[in-house]
């Protein structure tokens, strides 16, 4: 069987992602990370939907594009980790380490 770890960098980018839309609408943001966290949950049954991340160029490391976010992910053979949220206008070249290189 396969289960979801949420990485702590990952579970940062959740808490400024809410953070940012709470600004506006708690219940919003509240919304907004359920339907993340269901979009996820997805992936126990099918880890490989997402498509490869191109700067990691590793068939392992994965993204699923939820609205303008992308959710990165490291597939294992009992887990997906999930490694990060980030907005898709930020650029995962600009970050000092990759979370698949740790």
């Amino acid at each position: 069987m396969i289960f979801i770890e949420w990485t702590e960098p990952a579970f940062s980018d959740l808490e400024n992602i809410r953070d940012y839309i709470g600004k506006d609408s708690p219940h919003y943001a509240r919304q907004f990370l359920e339907r993340i966290f269901n979009a996820v949950e997805k992936l126990i049954d099918h880890p490989f939907i997402g498509r490869q991340v191109p700067e990691a160029n590793r068939d392992d490391v994965r993204e699923l594009i939820f609205y303008s976010y992308r959710i990165i992910y490291l597939t294992q053979k009992d887990r997906i980790r999930i490694l990060s949220v980030i907005h898709g206008n930020r650029k995962i070249s600009k970050k000092a380490t990759k979370q698949w290189e740790v």
